[in-house]
Protein backbone atom coordinates (compact mmCIF):
# COMPACT_ATOMS: atom_id res chain seq x y z
CA UNK A 1 0.00 0.00 0.00
CA UNK A 2 1.11 3.14 -0.96
CA UNK A 3 1.72 6.08 1.69
CA UNK A 4 -1.09 8.21 1.95
CA UNK A 5 0.60 11.43 1.75
CA UNK A 6 1.38 10.04 -2.38
CA UNK A 7 -1.74 10.64 -3.33
CA UNK A 8 -5.51 10.10 -2.76
CA UNK A 9 -7.19 7.10 -0.86
CA UNK A 10 -9.65 4.83 -3.48
CA UNK A 11 -12.31 3.20 -1.83
CA UNK A 12 -10.75 -0.09 -1.98
CA UNK A 13 -7.90 1.39 0.39
CA UNK A 14 -10.35 3.02 2.83
CA UNK A 15 -11.93 -0.45 3.25
CA UNK A 16 -8.23 -1.82 4.13
CA UNK A 17 -8.18 1.04 6.10
CA UNK A 18 -11.17 -0.01 8.03
CA UNK A 19 -10.20 -3.61 8.32
CA UNK A 20 -6.72 -2.55 10.13
CA UNK A 21 -8.39 -0.18 11.93
CA UNK A 22 -10.82 -3.36 13.34
CA UNK A 23 -7.94 -5.53 13.80
CA UNK A 24 -5.68 -2.77 15.57
CA UNK A 25 -8.37 -2.48 17.90
CA UNK A 26 -8.46 -5.94 18.94
CA UNK A 27 -5.05 -5.94 19.52
CA UNK A 28 -4.84 -2.92 21.01
CA UNK A 29 -7.16 -4.25 23.82
CA UNK A 30 -5.69 -7.61 24.43
CA UNK A 31 -2.15 -5.58 24.11
CA UNK A 32 -2.91 -3.05 26.64
CA UNK A 33 -2.43 -4.73 30.29
CA UNK A 34 0.71 -6.24 29.65
CA UNK A 35 2.05 -2.55 27.90
CA UNK A 36 0.82 -0.55 30.90
CA UNK A 37 4.06 0.15 32.57
CA UNK A 38 6.35 0.54 28.96
CA UNK A 39 7.36 3.72 28.48
CA UNK A 40 5.68 4.05 24.73
CA UNK A 41 2.74 1.98 25.71
CA UNK A 42 0.89 5.87 26.19
CA UNK A 43 2.54 7.61 23.33
CA UNK A 44 -0.51 8.55 20.65
CA UNK A 45 1.46 7.94 17.34
CA UNK A 46 -1.24 8.43 14.57
CA UNK A 47 -1.13 8.29 10.37
CA UNK A 48 -2.56 10.53 8.13
CA UNK A 49 -6.00 7.99 8.03
CA UNK A 50 -6.07 8.99 11.61
CA UNK A 51 -5.45 5.16 12.88
CA UNK A 52 -3.31 4.52 15.96
CA UNK A 53 0.30 3.00 15.59
CA UNK A 54 -0.17 -0.24 17.80
CA UNK A 55 3.16 -1.30 19.39
CA UNK A 56 4.65 -3.84 17.80
CA UNK A 57 3.98 -7.11 19.92
CA UNK A 58 2.53 -10.60 19.03
CA UNK A 59 -0.67 -11.28 20.38
CA UNK A 60 0.47 -14.61 21.12
CA UNK A 61 2.71 -12.72 23.86
CA UNK A 62 0.28 -10.36 25.03
CA UNK A 63 -2.03 -13.61 25.83
CA UNK A 64 0.96 -15.18 27.27
CA UNK A 65 2.11 -12.35 29.42
CA UNK A 66 -1.63 -12.28 30.91
CA UNK A 67 -2.03 -15.76 31.68
CA UNK A 68 1.52 -15.56 33.60
CA UNK A 69 -0.45 -12.40 35.65
CA UNK A 70 -3.39 -14.29 36.17
CA UNK A 71 -0.57 -17.24 37.68
CA UNK A 72 0.88 -15.05 40.07
CA UNK A 73 -2.12 -13.35 41.67
CA UNK A 74 -3.50 -16.86 41.82
CA UNK A 75 -0.35 -17.86 43.77
CA UNK A 76 -0.71 -14.28 45.96
CA UNK A 77 -4.03 -15.20 46.62
CA UNK A 78 -3.28 -18.61 47.73
CA UNK A 79 -0.40 -17.33 49.58
CA UNK A 80 -2.87 -14.80 51.42
CA UNK A 81 -5.33 -17.26 52.13
CA UNK A 82 -3.21 -20.20 53.57
CA UNK A 83 -1.65 -17.35 55.79
CA UNK A 84 -1.81 -18.73 59.19
CA UNK A 85 0.52 -16.77 61.86
CA UNK A 86 2.58 -19.06 63.98
CA UNK A 87 5.77 -16.67 64.87
CA UNK A 88 5.78 -13.27 66.93
CA UNK A 89 7.87 -10.75 67.83
CA UNK A 90 7.41 -9.60 71.87
CA UNK A 91 8.04 -7.12 74.09
CA UNK A 92 7.94 -9.12 77.38
CA UNK A 93 6.75 -7.76 80.74
CA UNK A 94 9.45 -8.03 83.28
CA UNK A 95 8.26 -5.05 86.00
CA UNK A 96 6.47 -7.29 88.87
CA UNK A 97 4.16 -3.96 89.52
CA UNK A 98 2.67 -4.43 86.32
CA UNK A 99 2.23 -8.28 86.75
CA UNK A 100 0.73 -8.11 90.57
CA UNK A 101 -1.60 -5.65 88.94
CA UNK A 102 -3.11 -7.97 86.52
CA UNK A 103 -2.77 -10.96 88.91
CA UNK A 104 -5.19 -8.45 90.88
CA UNK A 105 -7.34 -8.26 87.79
CA UNK A 106 -7.80 -11.60 86.95
CA UNK A 107 -8.20 -12.52 90.55
CA UNK A 108 -11.55 -10.40 91.28
CA UNK A 109 -13.15 -11.16 87.68
CA UNK A 110 -12.69 -15.29 88.91
CA UNK A 111 -14.17 -14.24 92.23
CA UNK A 112 -17.38 -13.13 89.94
CA UNK A 113 -17.02 -16.20 88.06
CA UNK A 114 -15.07 -18.80 88.66
CA UNK A 115 -15.46 -20.65 85.34
CA UNK A 116 -13.49 -18.34 83.69
CA UNK A 117 -10.28 -19.17 85.37
CA UNK A 118 -8.92 -21.13 82.36
CA UNK A 119 -9.53 -18.10 80.15
CA UNK A 120 -6.94 -16.43 82.40
CA UNK A 121 -3.13 -15.47 80.25
CA UNK A 122 -0.52 -16.37 82.86
CA UNK A 123 1.63 -14.01 84.35
CA UNK A 124 4.73 -15.40 82.54
CA UNK A 125 3.18 -14.73 79.29
CA UNK A 126 2.56 -11.40 79.64
CA UNK A 127 3.67 -9.12 76.74
CA UNK A 128 3.01 -6.52 74.06
CA UNK A 129 2.99 -7.81 70.23
CA UNK A 130 4.77 -6.28 67.73
CA UNK A 131 4.01 -8.40 64.36
CA UNK A 132 3.09 -11.80 63.84
CA UNK A 133 4.18 -13.77 60.75
CA UNK A 134 4.20 -17.35 59.51
CA UNK A 135 7.72 -19.71 59.92
CA UNK A 136 7.42 -22.98 57.92
CA UNK A 137 10.48 -24.46 58.60
CA UNK A 138 13.94 -23.87 60.24
CA UNK A 139 15.32 -21.93 57.23
CA UNK A 140 12.65 -19.77 57.66
CA UNK A 141 13.14 -19.20 61.53
CA UNK A 142 16.48 -18.59 60.59
CA UNK A 143 15.10 -16.24 58.28
CA UNK A 144 13.41 -14.74 60.66
CA UNK A 145 16.09 -14.21 62.96
CA UNK A 146 18.15 -12.45 59.93
CA UNK A 147 15.44 -10.16 60.18
CA UNK A 148 15.26 -9.68 63.57
CA UNK A 149 19.03 -9.05 64.09
CA UNK A 150 18.75 -6.45 60.75
CA UNK A 151 15.71 -4.53 62.82
CA UNK A 152 17.98 -3.24 65.40
CA UNK A 153 19.77 -0.50 63.87
CA UNK A 154 16.36 0.56 63.01
CA UNK A 155 15.00 0.75 66.25
CA UNK A 156 18.03 2.49 67.67
CA UNK A 157 17.74 5.35 65.07
CA UNK A 158 13.86 5.93 66.03
CA UNK A 159 15.00 6.33 69.88
CA UNK A 160 18.10 8.01 69.45
CA UNK A 161 19.65 6.96 72.92
CA UNK A 162 16.21 7.43 74.71
CA UNK A 163 14.17 4.75 76.43
CA UNK A 164 11.31 3.48 75.62
CA UNK A 165 8.66 3.53 78.57
CA UNK A 166 5.16 1.69 78.26
CA UNK A 167 2.72 3.13 80.72
CA UNK A 168 -0.28 0.77 81.15
CA UNK A 169 -3.62 2.36 82.53
CA UNK A 170 -7.38 0.82 81.89
CA UNK A 171 -9.12 -2.48 80.58
CA UNK A 172 -11.04 -3.08 77.56
CA UNK A 173 -12.08 -5.75 75.62
CA UNK A 174 -11.89 -6.98 72.25
CA UNK A 175 -15.49 -7.74 70.65
CA UNK A 176 -15.96 -8.87 74.26
CA UNK A 177 -13.58 -12.07 73.77
CA UNK A 178 -10.13 -10.64 74.11
CA UNK A 179 -9.61 -8.72 77.44
CA UNK A 180 -6.65 -6.45 77.70
CA UNK A 181 -4.48 -3.87 79.42
CA UNK A 182 -4.48 -0.57 77.60
CA UNK A 183 -1.31 1.22 76.85
CA UNK A 184 -2.21 4.94 77.92
CA UNK A 185 -1.78 8.02 75.63
CA UNK A 186 1.26 9.40 75.33
CA UNK A 187 4.48 10.83 73.51
CA UNK A 188 5.37 6.87 73.83
CA UNK A 189 3.09 6.33 71.12
CA UNK A 190 4.47 7.14 68.29
CA UNK A 191 8.56 5.50 68.24
CA UNK A 192 6.45 2.65 69.34
CA UNK A 193 4.39 2.37 66.38
CA UNK A 194 7.40 2.93 64.01
CA UNK A 195 8.78 0.44 65.29
CA UNK A 196 6.49 -1.44 64.61
CA UNK A 197 6.15 -0.80 61.06
CA UNK A 198 9.88 -0.89 60.77
CA UNK A 199 9.35 -4.49 61.85
CA UNK A 200 6.84 -5.19 59.65
CA UNK A 201 8.95 -3.33 56.87
CA UNK A 202 11.89 -5.52 57.79
CA UNK A 203 10.37 -8.95 57.99
CA UNK A 204 8.50 -8.57 54.51
CA UNK A 205 11.85 -7.28 52.61
CA UNK A 206 13.37 -10.72 53.77
CA UNK A 207 10.14 -12.43 52.30
CA UNK A 208 8.46 -13.25 55.11
CA UNK A 209 4.68 -13.53 55.16
CA UNK A 210 3.94 -10.81 58.29
CA UNK A 211 1.55 -8.58 59.67
CA UNK A 212 -2.51 -8.44 59.79
CA UNK A 213 -5.19 -6.81 57.97
CA UNK A 214 -6.06 -4.80 60.88
CA UNK A 215 -3.99 -1.88 62.05
CA UNK A 216 -1.58 -2.03 64.87
CA UNK A 217 -3.28 -1.96 68.16
CA UNK A 218 -0.88 -2.33 71.29
CA UNK A 219 -2.72 -3.79 73.90
CA UNK A 220 -1.15 -6.39 76.89
CA UNK A 221 -3.81 -9.20 76.85
CA UNK A 222 -4.65 -10.95 80.33
CA UNK A 223 -7.61 -13.28 79.28
CA UNK A 224 -9.15 -14.90 76.14
CA UNK A 225 -12.28 -17.12 75.85
CA UNK A 226 -10.96 -19.21 72.90
CA UNK A 227 -8.89 -20.80 75.40
CA UNK A 228 -12.04 -22.45 76.93
CA UNK A 229 -14.44 -22.77 73.79
CA UNK A 230 -16.58 -25.19 76.12
CA UNK A 231 -17.44 -21.99 78.05
CA UNK A 232 -20.12 -21.42 75.58
CA UNK A 233 -22.03 -24.65 76.04
CA UNK A 234 -22.40 -22.87 78.61
CA UNK A 235 -23.90 -20.01 77.83
CA UNK A 236 -20.29 -17.84 78.48
CA UNK A 237 -20.47 -16.16 74.92
CA UNK A 238 -18.57 -12.76 76.05
CA UNK A 239 -16.58 -10.70 78.62
CA UNK A 240 -19.89 -9.26 80.76
CA UNK A 241 -17.93 -4.80 81.38
CA UNK A 242 -19.23 -5.66 85.16
CA UNK A 243 -16.73 -8.08 85.82
CA UNK A 244 -13.41 -5.52 85.27
CA UNK A 245 -15.14 -2.11 85.88
CA UNK A 246 -13.54 -1.30 88.93
CA UNK A 247 -10.09 -0.96 86.75
CA UNK A 248 -11.38 0.88 84.04
CA UNK A 249 -9.01 3.56 85.07
CA UNK A 250 -6.41 1.93 87.28
CA UNK A 251 -2.81 2.48 86.55
CA UNK A 252 -1.24 -0.73 86.77
CA UNK A 253 2.24 0.90 85.88
CA UNK A 254 5.17 1.50 83.29
CA UNK A 255 7.35 -1.11 81.55
CA UNK A 256 10.77 0.46 80.16
CA UNK A 257 11.40 -2.15 76.29
CA UNK A 258 14.76 -3.44 76.99
CA UNK A 259 14.43 -6.45 74.87
CA UNK A 260 12.32 -7.67 71.98
CA UNK A 261 11.84 -11.56 71.52
CA UNK A 262 11.11 -13.46 68.32
CA UNK A 263 8.54 -16.55 69.64
CA UNK A 264 6.51 -19.16 68.52
CA UNK A 265 2.92 -19.84 69.45
CA UNK A 266 2.92 -23.19 69.18
CA UNK A 267 6.37 -24.75 70.56
CA UNK A 268 6.59 -25.77 74.25
CA UNK A 269 6.77 -22.83 76.68
CA UNK A 270 9.70 -21.97 79.03
CA UNK A 271 9.45 -22.73 82.61
CA UNK A 272 9.00 -19.20 83.92
CA UNK A 273 5.56 -19.62 82.00
CA UNK A 274 7.03 -18.19 78.89
CA UNK A 275 7.24 -18.61 75.13
CA UNK A 276 9.71 -20.45 73.52
CA UNK A 277 12.17 -17.59 71.95
CA UNK A 278 14.49 -18.36 68.89
CA UNK A 279 16.61 -14.86 69.30
CA UNK A 280 15.83 -11.48 71.10
CA UNK A 281 17.85 -8.16 70.32
CA UNK A 282 18.36 -5.71 73.32
CA UNK A 283 17.39 -2.52 73.24
CA UNK A 284 18.91 0.37 75.54
CA UNK A 285 21.35 0.37 77.89
CA UNK A 286 19.92 -1.30 80.52
CA UNK A 287 22.20 -3.81 83.06
CA UNK A 288 22.77 -7.31 81.25
CA UNK A 289 21.42 -10.37 83.45
CA UNK A 290 22.45 -13.78 83.15
CA UNK A 291 19.58 -14.64 81.01
CA UNK A 292 20.86 -11.66 79.26
CA UNK A 293 24.14 -13.31 78.35
CA UNK A 294 23.01 -17.17 77.83
CA UNK A 295 20.89 -15.75 75.24
CA UNK A 296 23.25 -13.97 73.61
CA UNK A 297 25.97 -16.71 73.63
CA UNK A 298 23.09 -19.23 72.25
CA UNK A 299 22.64 -16.33 69.13
CA UNK A 300 26.10 -16.49 68.59
CA UNK A 301 26.48 -20.19 68.49
CA UNK A 302 23.54 -20.55 66.23
CA UNK A 303 24.59 -17.97 63.94
CA UNK A 304 28.03 -19.41 63.72
CA UNK A 305 26.80 -22.93 63.36
CA UNK A 306 24.33 -21.50 60.76
CA UNK A 307 27.06 -20.20 58.94
CA UNK A 308 29.00 -23.43 58.87
CA UNK A 309 25.98 -24.77 57.10
CA UNK A 310 25.65 -22.33 54.67
CA UNK A 311 29.00 -22.96 53.68
CA UNK A 312 28.96 -26.66 53.63
CA UNK A 313 25.98 -26.54 51.49
CA UNK A 314 27.55 -24.19 49.02
CA UNK A 315 30.70 -26.49 48.91
CA UNK A 316 28.60 -29.09 47.81
CA UNK A 317 26.25 -27.33 45.18
CA UNK A 318 30.06 -26.68 43.57
CA UNK A 319 30.35 -29.29 40.45
CA UNK A 320 34.02 -29.63 41.07
CA UNK A 321 32.81 -30.91 44.17
CA UNK A 322 30.29 -33.05 42.80
CA UNK A 323 32.94 -34.64 40.67
CA UNK A 324 35.53 -35.38 43.27
CA UNK A 325 32.50 -37.23 45.29
CA UNK A 326 31.34 -39.16 42.26
CA UNK A 327 34.73 -40.19 41.40
CA UNK A 328 35.66 -41.43 45.22
CA UNK A 329 32.28 -43.23 45.27
CA UNK A 330 33.29 -44.86 41.93
CA UNK A 331 36.60 -45.68 43.10
CA UNK A 332 35.79 -47.27 46.29
CA UNK A 333 33.48 -49.90 44.70
CA UNK A 334 35.65 -50.51 41.96
CA UNK A 335 38.37 -51.02 44.65
CA UNK A 336 35.32 -53.39 46.67
CA UNK A 337 34.93 -55.12 43.66
CA UNK A 338 39.05 -55.73 43.42
CA UNK A 339 39.47 -57.15 46.86
CA UNK A 340 36.29 -59.48 46.70
CA UNK A 341 37.71 -61.17 43.54
CA UNK A 342 40.69 -61.51 45.31
CA UNK A 343 39.14 -63.20 48.14
CA UNK A 344 37.67 -65.60 46.40
CA UNK A 345 40.33 -66.58 44.67
CA UNK A 346 42.67 -67.02 47.31
CA UNK A 347 39.31 -69.12 49.04
CA UNK A 348 39.73 -71.06 46.06
CA UNK A 349 43.55 -71.60 46.19
CA UNK A 350 43.33 -72.88 49.54
CA UNK A 351 40.75 -75.16 48.85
Amino acid sequence: MESPGAGGINSSECENVSRKKEVSEDIEANAMDSLADMPFATVDIKDDCEIPDVPQISLERSKENERIDKDQKKKRKKKQKDYQPNYFLSIPITNKEITRGIKILQNAIIEQDKQLAKAMISDGSFHVTLLVMQLLNEDEVHNGIDALLGLKPFVEEILQGKHLTLPFQGVDTFGNQVGFVKLADGDHVSPLLQIAEAAKRTFQEKGILAGESRGFKPHLTFMKLSKVPWLRKKGVKKIDPELYEKFISHRFGEEVVHRIDLCSMLKKKQSNGYYHCESSIVIGKKPIGIRDLINEALRRERMGLKSKVKQIKELLLKPETQAKIRKELFEGRSINSSNQGNDVDVSATLT
